[in-house]
């Protein structure tokens, strides 16, 4: 399989296209100022614990305290605190791992109170990442990421990918990690290392606990809510996952994201650097390189595939829906039940190509074309666990239920990703209607209100009309001057030209569209 890495980087966000054979399968976008991404490493404080849910609310910096569910303590959070309180007191220095001595293991069926206190500090990673007005999901459980293995501290148990097949390789890598093994650290061997000799698992070990120690220095004397270990940024983290003998181009729009890239790669596959292309033309990498139209044709509700047949992909607040259609598609020569096969099979690719591409998590039902013989349904079912076995989240697949529909689970960690591709009428955004101009000022105040006193918005950005920008800014006491004194918030009034005459926006601080 040709697979290859499009990086566009410009000053508020890099986005990340990954192709499979020309297609694109995957798309990231990483914002150059978010400090809550997967993987960090905060030092916490207890702020909350609610009993009947069983869970903490942890102040990790973030506007919405992160949550702390008991199950995501790990068995051996009490080892941890433990740790972590000698840490912060100056001691990091004779905290050797092989010489520190383990509590016990928390139950399974505890509660979460007689673990966590109030005030209490405690050592976290970011599970999810803050997803609509929802904070981080943290984990105590804290594990560190290298390029084969993956270091899990205060555990001695050594685990093997199950997403390597054979047998005789399990036995092998587990005998080789454990060999090399330090006490008190558990590891989990990943899918790339299949077939690595063990001088390269062994420097890849050395380097992971090496960033737990600096983690425990990193604590000395320091005070929650503190970032204590950024994970690498997603550019780096995806070559730490997929980079393979069968990665063939890497092309990246950016000289010091070049730069930055090149190193990471000597230092992961030191063969691979020449994969590595710097672009400098002037025409946009994504259009050049053809991922643009990609993208259009990819996103919106309703996504077309080859000979007539479409899905209409559906968002609910607890779900995603997805329903296959045939279209126009029949061939005469086929029976309904073949046909309905044949577009099924075809649907079954796209579909596991659609929630990586958008990064659809949670719950997804997916409506095929009703078959009546047990014996397809089995096909349409085999079909879509191989097309997902090429997805790096987590997920469950369902069989055809007997009305036909297939549920499907998938690992959510980051927030849905999602590319307007319809151009509304700038005026009417859609609607046909034109709201008042006399009354656009009043519709301002009172979402500036909303958000300042209801949302507890803090750190706001204003985009208008420059026309509306000079009225609100007008006089020595203006009316933005008079919104400020109201209600004893500052915030940013930006004119922007695209804009038509009636519209306006609020941002936050992330410079994210506060949707009203």
């Amino acid at each position: 399989m040709n697979k290859e890495l499009i990086i566009d980087s410009n000053p508020s966000e890099i986005v990340i296209a990954l192709l499979e054979d020309k297609q694109l399968v995957e798309l990231h976008k990483d914002k150059k100022n978010n400090n809550f991404s997967v993987g960090d490493i905060y030092l916490g404080k207890v702020k909350k614990i609610i009993s009947g849910l069983n869970a903490a609310f942890v102040d990790v910096g973030y506007e919405k305290d992160a949550f702390l569910h008991y199950l995501d303590l790990g068995a051996q959070v009490n080892s941890l605190n433990k740790y972590t309180k000698l840490a912060i007191a100056g001691k990091s220095k004779i905290l050797a791992m092989e010489n520190f001595i383990l509590e016990k293991e928390i139950e399974k069926t505890g509660k979460i109170n007689n673990v966590l206190s109030v005030n209490q500090p405690v050592l976290v990673q970011i599970a999810k990442e803050p997803i609509s007005t929802k904070g981080p999901r943290i984990t105590s459980e804290i594990s560190i990421a290298g390029r084969y293995l993956v270091l899990v501290p205060f555990s001695d148990r050594v685990s093997v990918s199950q997403k390597i097949r054979n047998s005789e390789e399990k036995i092998r890598l587990k005998r080789l990690v454990q060999s090399i093994k330090p006490k008190n650290f558990g590891i989990i061997v990943r899918t790339v290392a299949e077939g690595k000799k063990v001088a390269d698992l062994d420097a890849d070990l050395k380097g992971l606990v090496e960033k737990w120690y600096n983690v425990a220095a990193k604590l000395e004397g320091a005070r929650p809510p503190k970032i204590i270990q950024g994970e690498m940024n997603r550019t780096s983290a995806i070559l730490r996952d997929l980079l393979t003998e069968e990665f063939n181009h890497v092309h990246v729009n950016d000289q010091g994201v070049y730069e930055e890239m090149k190193d990471y790669i000597k230092t992961i596959a030191p063969g691979k650097t020449d994969i590595l292309k710097h672009y400098k033309n002037k025409v946009p990498i994504f259009d050049y390189l053809g991922v643009e139209k990609q993208i259009k044709s990819s996103f919106g509700k309703i996504v077309s595939i080859r000979g007539g047949t479409y899905l209409i992909i559906e968002h609910t607040e607890a779900l995603h829906v997805i329903d296959v259609n045939s279209g126009h598609r029949i061939n005469a020569d086929n029976s309904q039940e073949s046909n309905a096969l044949e577009v099924n099979l075809e649907a079954a690719a796209e579909i596991a190509r659609q929630l990586r591409l958008r990064d659809i998590g949670g719950i997804i039902v997916v409506d095929f074309i009703d078959m009546v013989e047990a014996g397809n349904r089995r096909k349409l079912f085999e079909k879509m666990k191989e097309e997902m076995k090429k997805d790096r989240a987590k997920h469950n697949i369902l069989p055809p239920s007997k009305f036909g529909l297939v549920q499907i689970t998938r690992q959510r960690v980051r927030t849905e990703t999602n590319v307007e591709i319809l151009e509304k009428c700038p005026a009417c955004g859609g609607s046909g209607e034109v709201k008042p101009s006399i009354i656009i000022i009043d519709e301002i105040e009172n979402n500036l209100r909303y958000l300042v006193q209801e949302q507890n918005e803090k750190d706001l950005t204003l985009r208008v009309h420059p026309f509306i920008y000079s009225y609100l800014t007008k006089g020595l006491y203006s009316l933005k001057l008079k919104w400020f004194v109201k209600y004893k918030t500052w915030f940013r009034l930006e004119p922007s030209i695209s804009y038509h005459f009636l519209e306006y926006r609020f941002f936050n601080k992330l410079d994210d569209e506060i949707k009203m």
